[in-house]
């Protein structure tokens, strides 16, 4: 099987449909992809790149990043992608996990070879393309096409292997989520793997116009005036980016899917007030196993609202495609589309478990529930927990309090103190309304790659000082 091969039954039926319209406002359609991917195939396959080779991609975020993962799953060959948030350290740490065969980079990546651990990768690739046009291979089911990385925020950033077989499932788990029922839809996409799905469902991908390594830098006005010059419908993005938005909403849009990190009741909220009849779905995933649970805020009933506000936790939804458990508190969860084993297996001792019966579970790290109706709770991060305190239990209640923009559980020198990043003009209040003792920051660190999860080490460094 080929991965590509939902993308090239696209091509067929709409060759002349955008594609890719990347941060610079041009535009791809299905055929110029599906001819350059061809093209680069050809002439990478003549310079001596083979099925289950591994190619290093230090490219930007555009069409060309598409069109060489195309070309790469025409030979068979596997795409290596660095953790973009973790920079220099985040490439050099890619070459050593998975001793790529070639590289593949543009702009000042070019300038990656006068490195010398990278230096010493045996090929250099271009994106010229090539004379000819390679075919569109057919390979076992097990065959690598992309090894991405865990983000390093619980230590050094872990390899995963995804084959053909693996993106064809995830695919399939995604499909619902992003189902168009028959009618034209332009995302907003700031989810490479959507992208790769949108791909194969025939949808038009709009790419971010912000520093996707530095979403803090993101402007609301300017990614509004990106997504109405283009004809956005749907947006996919992280909740900080859906925060940034949520005073300069697109015009035309009426769904937002939000995720990669918490999605807060209040965020939710501010969303809906703000556009009166947008769809919001939060989405509930790890780079393990995405997606694995998802709810439309239309699904949210009053008590549900109520329980969030006073310490229930967040509302994750139904699970999506997988089976779900909770062990020791813990979410647990297994399918076609959950991650069985790091590159380097030595790593799956921490987050593996196998059952009798052969089940490769994933330990997500995060604590959960589920209700009567089978939904799942999300309480935290299972290391955050501090005795009695889940985070998002004591999180999720405070950021309705006045003046507060962020709060965080983190450990202070006496034991559990609850940060916050707002107006301390509000402090006695919240002082008032806590449970725990407050602590005023002037910001609470936040993970490099999406800017909307704690980073709790650097959290845990503040409050040690203080």
């Amino acid at each position: 099987m080929n991965i590509l091969q939902a993308f090239a039954d696209r091509v067929a039926a709409h060759p002349e449909r955008i594609a890719i319209v990347d941060g610079k406002g041009r535009a791809t359609t299905y055929a110029q992809l599906d001819a350059r991917g061809a093209a680069l195939a050809a002439r990478w396959h003549a310079q001596g790149l083979r099925e289950g080779d591994r190619v290093l991609l230090a490219l930007p975020l555009n069409a060309g990043l598409y069109a060489a993962l195309a070309a790469l799953w025409r030979i068979g060959a596997a795409a290596v992608l660095p953790e973009p948030a973790l920079g220099l350290f985040g490439l050099r740490h890619a070459v050593a996990a998975t001793r790529p065969k070639a590289l593949l980079a543009s702009g000042l990546y070019r300038l990656l070879p006068l490195l010398g651990d990278i230096r010493a990768i045996p090929l250099r690739l271009s994106m010229h393309e090539g004379e000819g046009s390679h075919p569109v291979g057919d390979f076992a089911l097990d065959t690598p096409a992309l090894i991405s990385f865990t983000s390093g925020s619980s230590g050094a950033p872990k390899a995963i292997v995804r084959s053909h077989a693996f993106l064809a499932a995830q695919d399939r788990a995604v499909a619902p989520l992003i189902a168009t029922h028959g009618k034209p839809e332009t995302d907003l996409v700031a989810f490479p793997v959507f992208v790769v799905a949108n791909l194969g469902q025939g949808i038009t991908s709009v790419l971010p116009n912000w520093p996707v390594r530095r979403p803090a830098r993101a402007k609301g006005a300017a990614i509004r005036a990106h997504a109405e010059r283009h004809g956005v419908t749907r947006l996919l993005l992280s909740p900080a980016i859906a925060e940034t938005l949520a005073d300069h909403l697109p015009r035309d849009a009426h769904s937002l899917f939000t995720g990669g990190g918490p999605v807060f009741p209040d965020l939710i909220a501010t969303l809906l007030a703000a556009k009166p009849g947008l769809r919001v779905v939060a989405v509930y995933g790890s780079t393990e196993a995405e997606p694995i649970a998802e709810i439309d805020a239309d699904a949210i009933a009053d008590a549900d609202w109520q329980a969030m506000r006073e310490g229930a936790g967040l509302l994750a939804g139904h699970p999506a495609g997988v089976r779900v458990r909770i062990e020791a508190d813990e979410i647990q969860v297994a399918g076609d589309h959950v991650v069985q084993g790091y590159l380097d297996s030595a790593h799956d001792a921490s987050t593996k478990v196998r059952d009798g019966d052969g089940t490769v579970w994933h330990r997500t790290g995060d604590g959960g529930c589920f209700d009567e109706q089978g939904r799942l709770w999300l309480r935290g991060r299972v290391s955050a927990r501090i005795g009695a305190h889940w985070p998002f239990e004591v999180e999720a209640p405070a950021r309705f309090w006045p003046g507060v923009r962020r709060a965080a559980l983190g450990r202070g020198r006496d034991g559990p103190v609850l940060a916050i990043e707002g107006d301390a003009r509000h402090l006695a209040e919240w002082r008032a309304a806590a449970r725990l003792p407050v602590v005023h920051l002037p910001r609470i660190p936040v993970d490099r790659r999406h800017g909307s999860k704690v980073d709790q080490a650097a959290l845990e460094a503040m409050l040690g000082k203080r």
